[in-house]
């Protein structure tokens, strides 16, 4: 007896300092296969400085659909892991629909702070309900607030899909929230003006999107030709020149002074279109114009950086739709129609640019030739298999749309180059050549750089309502989302991220989810086998443990 009572004691004692030791030391073991509970470097580095309390409120609270459960387990695992990194950290679930008496006042108050609901059918013993959930998470440090979305959707995913596509951003979305909020010296990008350029109100969506990053101001090229130091100085003092759909040509002064930024170690995202053709421009009486070759005088620019773009229209059978009315005034009728000049892309997920990504659209965009040079290309996005290229002069006409298109007229090939990142160090387009201006320190070649070319200057133009910019990448004639922001806002992100951050897009998850027409189908057998299995187990190791008695004190 008092050997049991020894051991009972000693076993207490151990169960409690095992307890009190693990207070002090937290350690988990990730045993997935695809690490998935094991944050990365770059995300570690993204709390790792916080001082002050960071509250983050999760909107997966209530009653929910069995794949936002998941998504709501795969969030909360995922901020413990961020939690036992900085103690700064804590989180709350939070249902945001309880208490509410007023819907359409609530949804007005939701759409008012950017929170878009997700309606949700939900199919569970033959009855279909129609649910709204809010998938966000709101990330809170003092009078700070970033907001995270949770789900992440796809043209055409499954119910599967998506999850695995939103829990495999989660590990992004919420570094790079905290990156928003960390964030102290931020990097400068110069807008570049004065050849054309969209106007503010049509890039505004974008610019405001990554002022949570970047500092943003614009610079005029006008003044190169009279003192091209002082632009050139400037133009330095900025980490990136987006340049975004010019419509007139550089002159010789102005490029060079842009080639000498870049050979310096200027990043640079160009969006050229080579070819002058609007949808605007068709509605006209003949519902038709010509599109014609636009001069920007970059042939030689780009050439010399190792691509080619081309004054063509990328024709393809996977398109995105324009919007037409037919009919009478008063009873006129919208449709979506198939636009063969809007092409929608579908990444191939090869860089952390592009991964994860919804479809981008393109309008009356131009194709890309890669060059044989030393600098290393990626192409980042291409055109369809089922796609050609058509020369410029041509007339564009809306009689196309009620063609039905002959798929043997288009190649099966691998796709047109639409976007291309080149790496490497860079020499000047101007060497062995006369320079238009003198420039002081000018340099015939460069350290390791990397810029982005893209050809469609729409891909970064946001639509408006009334005057007012509306989110890039919505259509608002088709109420259609499309990933060009998110891709935009990637390439700026890879461009002038140093921490490596945006490597995260290059994790991988892999969620098992249950199959629900095997759920219903086997739904009765299995709830028959977890009642009777344990007592059944229970029945078996009561009738061992009797007999074992038996045997051992037989009298």
């Amino acid at each position: 007896m008092k050997q049991q009572l020894k051991y009972s004691i000693l076993g207490l004692a151990a169960v409690v300092a095992i307890n009190v030791l693990a207070s002090y030391v937290y350690h988990r073991f990730d045993l997935t296969e695809d690490k998935r509970y094991t944050l990365s470097e770059a995300a570690l580095q993204t709390v790792a400085d916080f001082k002050s309390p960071i509250v983050i409120d999760v909107l997966l609270e209530g009653n929910l659909p069995a794949e936002f459960s998941r998504l709501k387990t795969e969030t909360v695992l995922l901020l413990e892991q961020f939690r036992a990194e900085n103690r700064k950290i804590t989180f709350n679930l939070i249902d945001p629909k309880e208490g509410i008496d007023n819907s359409e006042e609530f949804m007005a108050q939701m759409q008012q702070l950017g929170l878009k609901p997700v309606n949700v059918t939900v199919t569970e013993d033959g009855k279909t309900s129609q649910e709204i959930i809010f998938p966000w998470a709101m990330v809170n440090s003092g009078n700070q607030t970033v907001k995270v979305p949770l789900l992440k959707n796809k043209l055409g995913a499954t119910p599967e899909e998506r999850i695995n596509n939103s829990v495999q951003q989660l590990e992004y979305a919420f570094a790079d929230a905290f990156t928003k909020i960390g964030i102290k010296d931020k990097k400068k990008i110069a807008v570049l003006k004065g050849n054309g350029e969209l106007e503010d109100q049509y890039m505004a969506d974008f610019l405001t999107s990554i002022r949570d990053y970047y500092n943003i101001g614009a610079i005029t090229l006008d003044s190169v030709a009279a003192n091209p130091n002082r632009v050139l100085n400037q133009l330095k003092t900025f980490d990136l020149a987006l340049v975004a759909k010019p419509t007139q040509a550089f002159t010789e002064e102005e490029k060079y002074v842009l080639d000498q930024y870049i050979i310096q170690g200027g990043k640079s995202l160009w969006l050229v279109d080579q070819v002058a053709m609007e949808i605007d421009s068709l509605y006209n009486e003949n519902g038709s114009n010509i599109a014609l070759k636009r001069e920007l005088n970059l042939d030689d620019f780009f050439f010399k950086y190792g691509i080619r773009v081309n004054p063509v229209l990328v024709n393809d059978l996977y398109n995105t739709p324009i919007v037409l009315a037919t009919g009478n005034s008063k009873d006129s009728q919208y449709n979506p129609l198939p636009w063969v000049y809007n092409p929608m892309v579908f990444s191939r997920e090869n860089h952390p640019i592009n991964k994860n990504i919804e479809a981008v659209r393109f309008q009356f965009a131009n194709g890309i030739d890669i060059l044989n040079t030393g600098a290393r290309k990626t192409v980042l996005l291409a055109s369809s298999p089922l796609s050609k290229t058509e020369g410029s002069p041509k007339t564009i006409s809306l009689d196309i749309l009620a063609q039905t298109p002959n798929e043997k007229q288009y190649e099966q090939n691998a796709g047109t180059p639409l976007a291309v990142l080149i790496e490497g160090e860079f020499n000047s387009a101007y060497t062995n050549r006369v320079k238009p201006v003198k420039l002081t320190n000018a340099a015939e070649k460069g350290a390791a750089n990397k810029m982005i070319v893209i050809a469609d200057g729409d891909l970064i133009k946001n639509q408006l309502r009334n005057g007012l910019p509306l989110e890039l990448g919505y259509d608002k004639w088709t109420n259609s989302f499309y990933g060009n922001k998110e891709f935009l806002t990637n390439c700026v992100n890879y461009l002038l991220d140093d921490t490596g951050l945006i490597n995260i897009r290059n994790k991988k998850v892999a969620i098992p989810l249950l199959d629900p027409q095997k759920i219903s189908e086997q739904k009765s057998k299995w709830q028959l086998i977890n009642i009777l299995f344990p007592i059944l187990l229970v029945v078996l190791l009561g009738i061992s443990y009797g007999w074992y008695r038996k045997q051992n004190y037989k009298a």
